[in-house]
């Protein structure tokens, strides 16, 4: 009996065009589905949309039309944008789905009932760009955690999740499944920051917007999104609160790996499991937390007009070059990055020069001193043998880089094969065979280059399909199954045509200046203006120069620095998130520019009495600094 395997994605939201950074999650999750399919699993992939919020009822406003027309366009154009870069996913889930939403009433009601969720009031700070409460203690420099975005004042009746009552069962279950959170990195992450000191109950429903699923027995509450989203993993399935599920929810649950960027990992490790565990339902047997990919080594924001579209990156480049890109430059725990000069580089030293121009070669040979035929090897000298021991290693090498979904490095094993076969015909040198007419050690060299291709065409097959079938057609293989690449004798005798080059090396030049204009990359910033202040308003900060007399790291946060800051007679502690561009001996004796009088608030367990000024951009942060005397206030 095939074993089943089923892989998710978070689904994306559907307030605007994904960017390259959001798609390579998709392209990420097809590599891993296409390979475990070649290993002969029975693979169920699972994406789709999540399409409720108070951030979509706004867009759809402003759009002056309904939520739900608003959501079906950006839910077909981000189905077709995964359908352009060749996903190859099994069921596209929607929140807005009638089944899915039936089944989140269920939920909600059977967690209110067992007494999981109770009704009180929620007073605290709100973040819009993800829709998520925080606690003054949790905020980064006043700012949203997660995105770093602005976060406001609210209060308002909401259901709570009893996630308090679930800690130790969750810690437990972390401790004793390591393979649970990945990377590891990741794990202790979540452990140490964020469950071990306490787990705040959660608000899961709300009042203040009505696009969302409806609470069955309140109508003035509708479901919060992370309830309703999250519950796509198994409403997709078919899964059904009152036993009646779908064969499909009995095949495939629970998930061997739900693949989610890093940036959302709190809420798939800890409200995620939280829910069911309070509903009985098995865990995933995996959570990925997965880097980001970066554009110019800054993070893609439509405000700042850095963002890279697949559109335009494939119109530009083609589909396979692009998936190839993103899969190969993101390491396995650290942020990738895309740049319009590094595909191009890409491009051509590895796609054009090891790949396609070994097989264009190969080919190109065969046709001229064997007329296309290809003939079985004869004896096998020590070089040959060196090769096929090389080509034979791959395959474990690479399920062994997959099996921990290290992706890029996967890659880069079959390139590492790909380049010693390259260096094969350095050392066997056919044209010379060809010319002496050595017929007989000619045709094992042409076959040996021919398989050798056929086992990288196989292995990349589920990262740059489109081209491993091109592969497949000019090289006329039958044997392509996985499980051919266990000898080295899978081509056959056949006759081959003329070759088709792959991939031609680029104009460098030429394509940037083509992709530029295309996209126009280098276009101005788009700058935010917050809403107008009265001058009464800004009359209440009180700026003041302060000296910085000493500073270290944070004791729980690697992003933070703890300063203590003399404003002239007066000592202000306080914590900044600036640890990632400042060190904390170069920061000491630095004039800075203090607010002096904001509410002192707890980061991360330590006191902050103030803010100090700092200015960002894609390329990092600077401390703003001056040379005046402290104690001056700046007016």
């Amino acid at each position: 009996m095939t074993k089943p395997y089923y892989i998710t994605t978070a689904i994306a939201y559907t307030s605007g065009k994904p960017h390259i950074g959001n798609v390579y999650e998709i392209i990420l999750a097809d590599a891993i589905a296409r390979f475990k399919r070649l290993e002969g699993y029975d693979v169920f992939f699972q994406t789709g949309t999540d399409e409720h919020g108070q951030k979509i009822e706004n867009r759809a406003k402003d759009a002056g039309i309904s939520p739900q027309e608003f959501v079906d366009n950006v839910a077909g154009d981000i189905r077709r944008i995964f359908d352009s870069v060749n996903i190859s996913y099994d069921k596209f889930v929607r929140t807005t789905d009638d089944y899915h939403k039936e089944q989140v009433q269920k939920i909600f009601k059977r967690l209110y009932d067992q007494g999981d969720i109770y009704k009180g009031f929620y007073e605290g700070l709100y973040c819009e760009a993800d829709e998520s409460f925080y606690t003054e203690s949790q905020l980064v420099d006043g700012h949203c955690p997660d995105c770093g975005g602005e976060v406001i004042e609210t209060k308002e009746e909401t259901y709570f999740l009893k996630l308090s009552n679930y800690q130790d069962r969750l810690v437990k279950h972390i401790e004793e499944h390591p393979e649970f959170i990945q990377p590891e990195s990741r794990r202790n992450e979540m452990l140490n920051n964020f469950i071990k000191d306490g787990i705040r109950d959660l608000a899961v429903s709300r009042t203040s917007f009505k696009w969302g699923i409806p609470v069955s027995f309140d109508d003035d509450h509708v479901t919060y999104v992370w309830i309703d989203a999250l519950s796509n993993y198994i409403t997709g399935l078919g899964f059904d609160l009152d036993g009646n599920h779908d064969e499909l929810y009995k095949k495939y649950w629970p998930a061997n790996v739900h693949l989610i960027g890093k940036d959302i990992l709190r809420f798939h490790t800890i409200y995620w499991p939280i829910m069911l565990m309070a509903l009985g339902i098995e865990l995933p047997k995996q959570i990925f937390g997965h880097p980001w990919l970066l554009v110019n080594k800054g993070k893609m924001s439509k405000s700042k007009g850095n963002s890279l579209y697949s559109d335009d990156l494939i119109a530009q480049f083609g589909v396979d070059p692009i998936r190839y890109y993103v899969l190969r430059e993101t390491p396995f725990a650290s942020d990738g990055n895309i740049s319009p000069e590094v595909i191009v580089e890409r491009y051509n030293t590895e796609l054009a020069n090891t790949l396609s121009n070994l097989v264009n070669r190969t080919i190109s040979m065969t046709k001229k001193y064997h007329a296309g035929q290809v003939y079985l090897p004869n004896e096998y000298n020590e070089i040959d043998e060196d090769l096929k021991a090389t080509v034979l290693a791959t395959k474990g090498k690479v399920v062994e880089k997959m099996n921990e979904l290290r992706v890029s490095d996967a890659i880069q094993e079959v390139f590492t094969t790909l380049r010693r076969t390259n260096k094969y015909i350095d050392e066997t040198e056919p044209w010379i065979l060809g010319k002496n007419e050595d017929k007989e050690r000619l045709s094992t060299v042409l076959y040996n280059l021919i398989e050798a291709i056929r086992h990288a065409a196989v292995l990349l097959s589920p990262f740059i399909p489109e081209t491993s079938e091109n592969i497949f057609r000019q090289l006329k293989f039958e044997n392509t199954s996985f499980d051919s690449l266990d000898t080295f004798d899978g081509t056959t005798e056949v006759v081959l045509d003329k070759p088709e080059p792959i991939y031609n090396r680029l104009d460098v030049e030429a394509t940037l200046a083509e992709f530029e204009e295309r996209i126009a990359i280098e276009q101005e910033p788009v700058v935010e203006i917050k809403p107008e202040i009265e001058f009464d308003d800004f009359t209440k900060l009180d700026l003041k120069i302060g000296e910085v007399i000493k500073c270290e790291k944070h004791p729980k946060a690697d992003r933070l620095l703890v300063s203590q800051i003399d404003i002239g007679g007066i000592t202000k502690q306080i914590v900044s998130g600036i640890a990632e561009y400042v060190k904390p001996e170069d920061f000491v004796g630095q004039k800075v520019v203090v607010v002096a009088n904001l509410k002192p608030v707890k980061l991360r367990g330590v006191l902050s009495e103030g803010m100090v000024l700092a200015a960002s951009d894609d390329n990092g942060l600077e401390v703003v600094t001056v040379n005046m005397d402290k104690g001056v206030t700046v007016s």
